[in-house]
């Protein structure tokens, strides 16, 4: 996608609708009729990675004998990937902060499917696992991913603990 492009080449503010759109080659106004900024550009882009981690898991699936290692080995993969490409995962959380009241719908688009990856994990080894609130302990899990991640991009901690962390919350909540 043009807009991880540019943003994998200067951040969050490389992303220019104007740039996007040369880059992809589309007019200015077509860009403009299926995305109103450059929020809903990246959150497309972070619903179409949250989708692809999804299918990924299904061919490749997390390691682990308990729910908690299972969400652990997920989180410390997504994350690691995140990782690789620093710029675009900053410009992304930045468009998750926004306030733009048009960018919701693809916020819980990426929430649902990220809560859902969650879900598919805790209940992968087959047997029906019963956590007697396991939608708040998605949430939950989800939340502290999120803050992790924004104090990753702050420079609030190293990359090499955020995993630990994560696998730590998921210890904690489902161990």
């Amino acid at each position: 996608m043009a807009a991880t492009a540019l943003a994998a080449e200067g951040g969050y503010d490389a992303v220019q609708m104007r740039d996007v759109a040369a880059r992809a080659e589309v007019a200015l106004g077509t860009l403009y009729r299926h995305y109103a900024s450059k929020d809903q550009l990246l959150l497309a882009a972070m619903a179409q990675q949250a989708a692809t981690l999804r299918e990924r898991l299904v061919q490749r699936p997390p390691n682990g004998d308990t729910p908690a290692a299972r969400v652990s080995d997920v989180l410390k993969r997504a994350s690691r990937a995140l990782e690789r490409a620093p710029l675009v995962t900053k410009a992304m959380l930045a468009a998750m902060s926004s306030s733009e009241e048009a960018a919701v719908p693809l916020k819980h688009e990426i929430d649902s499917t990220l809560r859902a990856i969650i879900a598919d994990v805790v209940h992968g080894d087959g047997h029906c696992t019963t956590f007697a609130d396991l939608d708040g302990i998605v949430r939950v899990l989800g939340s502290v991913w999120f803050a992790e991640l924004t104090y990753w991009s702050n420079g609030l901690n190293q990359s090499s603990s955020m995993g630990d962390n994560l696998a730590s919350a998921a210890e904690l909540l489902l161990g």
